[in-house]
């Protein structure tokens, strides 16, 4: 009987953790969504003609960060120590410091620095994580094709202005 314990603890354990991936990746994104949001400066700047409408990015954000929250809970379950889940936590850290530097500071020209690392970065995961789980990997695609065409915007609205 001890192996159906240990495995419904395992199962509590991995849910649980699952639970906090998904509430620290989509309650911290909102969070900055909230504090960092648009403002008179962004509102004034200079856009090219392909920038979505501001409504579009919150339920895109919602969903990315939900499948980016997944693909680490199933890297960490498997490869916790591995460069996937560093690549993993450094792309978190860049991803969550682009909007203080964007429309905080109001710097687009550091924040296309550091938008530029984090394609690096989510590449980098894509790669590296199908060596352990090839689900977190395919989670990553929307995102890259994301942070891909926001690197674009970026660089427009730097340009532009």
């Amino acid at each position: 009987m001890k192996p159906a314990v240990k495995d419904t603890r395992k199962r509590s354990t991995n849910l649980l953790v699952l639970i906090y991936f998904l509430v620290g990746v989509v309650g911290m994104g909102w969070g900055l969504g909230v504090l960092t949001g648009p403002d008179a400066w962004y509102a004034n700047l200079v856009k090219p003609s392909f920038n979505p409408p501001n409504a579009l990015f919150a339920p895109v954000w919602t969903l990315l960060y939900i499948m980016i929250a997944v693909a680490g809970w199933r890297i960490w379950r498997c490869a916790s120590r591995s460069f996937a889940m560093l690549l993993w936590t450094m792309q978190m850290a860049l991803n969550w410091l682009w909007s203080p530097i964007f429309f905080l500071a109001h710097q687009p020209g550091k924040a296309l620095i550091i938008i530029t690392l984090l394609l690096m970065t989510v590449l980098l995961f894509i790669f590296q994580s199908q060596k352990h789980d090839k689900m977190a990997s395919w989670l990553f695609i929307p995102y890259a094709l994301w942070i891909g065409f926001a690197t674009i915007l970026n660089a427009s609205i730097y340009w532009l202005n």
